[in-house]
């Protein structure tokens, strides 16, 4: 069983409910929009990482990421990209690019909202973990954690996280 601790759009700012939240997770995946260099470094010191950058990202976090990562982890084939859309909405290009590689994830970043969902039509399950940054239109903090076991994606929590709180002393995660 592999868990993974999944985030997006940090803008350079990290939450410091990340690191407890995703303590235990085996890896860390970002779905770009990571911001500096320094939320980089300290992503990957942290945790294994696998990443792709996003559109605000600079030419020092596009040479070290890829825009797309398409890999395997247990049995379970993923595809990630920031700017990607959800089912029935996909990006210009991504719905191809999915049908040729047929992940059974898909995951994005860019719209600052929280969605996971299944797409029947391409046998997938979409997950875009929101906005883990303060920068933005988001009024919640968001992020995911999961495990595979072999063929199967299990235990999704989500960390939901007021930003306009002074305290997140409360803040629980949901499963």
């Amino acid at each position: 069983m592999t868990y993974i601790g999944l985030l997006s759009d940090t803008h350079g700012s990290l939450h410091p409910r990340v690191f407890d939240f995703f303590k235990n997770c085996d890896q860390l995946w970002h779905a770009g929009d990571i911001g500096d260099e320094n939320t980089l470094i300290e992503l990957q010191k942290f945790k294994p990482l696998i990443a792709v950058y996003g559109n605000i990202d600079g030419g020092n976090i596009r040479l070290q990421l890829p825009e797309i990562q398409k890999f395997k982890i247990e049995n379970i084939r993923v595809f990630m990209t920031h700017i990607g859309g959800y089912p029935g909405k996909y990006a210009r290009g991504i719905k191809a690019q999915i049908q040729h590689y047929r992940p059974d994830i898909f995951i994005s970043g860019h719209s600052h909202i929280l969605k996971i969902m299944h797409d029947k039509q391409l046998g997938l399950l979409h997950i875009n973990p929101g906005a883990a940054g303060s920068h933005g239109l988001h009024q919640k903090i968001t992020f995911v954690r999961f495990a595979i076991d072999e063929a199967k994606i299990m235990d999704m929590e989500i960390m939901e996280i007021d930003r306009k709180a002074l305290s997140t002393s409360n803040d629980q995660p949901n499963g």
